[in-house]
């Protein structure tokens, strides 16, 4: 059974994975606008991931005797001045779902809740991996320098993610 400020903490972050997923599809309609079907759908695919990862919390929170509790989520940015400065935001994005995340675990090991402790090292293994994937693109938007050439082959490299991802690979 969960402690009651463990189901509130597990509660707010299965609410802020909607949130990411919110954002992230927001970033998906600004590159759509812009052209950038490769990106779009990366962000997409992304999105589609954070609705997955709200899920794990649903479904955890559930299995411990607690009960979900969704509140409003606030809508997010909807344009950027590039599309180097949307990947910045995600990557900011990410970060603080990572001090969320560990944030989690202090107040899981604070409770002596060794089963949530144990659900979250899934996430915090997974933020990593979220951090790097996202910040390899903004290493590589900001060697290019925003330059069209680049943006479009980019562009190009971000859909094969969305293709990849389609056949399970």
């Amino acid at each position: 059974m969960l402690s009651k400020k463990m189901e509130e903490a597990l509660n707010e972050q299965l609410n802020a994975e909607l949130s990411s997923s919110y954002i992230y599809l927001s970033l998906a309609a600004y590159y759509e606008s812009e052209h950038l079907e490769g990106f779009a759908s990366w962000m997409q695919m992304q999105a589609q991931e954070e609705v997955g990862h709200a899920m794990k919390f649903y479904s955890y929170i559930h299995s411990r005797g607690g009960r979900v509790l969704l509140t409003a989520i606030d809508g997010p940015q909807t344009s950027w001045k590039s599309p180097k400065a949307g990947f910045q935001e995600a990557l900011n994005h990410e970060k603080k779902i990572s001090k969320r995340i560990d944030d989690l675990v202090e107040i899981a090991n604070a409770e002596n809740d060794n089963a949530s402790h144990q659900f979250l090292m899934w996430f915090v293994a997974e933020q990593v991996e979220e951090e790097e994937s996202v910040s390899r693109v903004v290493d590589k938007l900001k060697m290019i320098n925003d330059a069209p050439g680049g943006i479009f082959m980019m562009d190009r490299d971000l859909a094969r993610r969305a293709f990849q991802g389609s056949h399970g690979s």
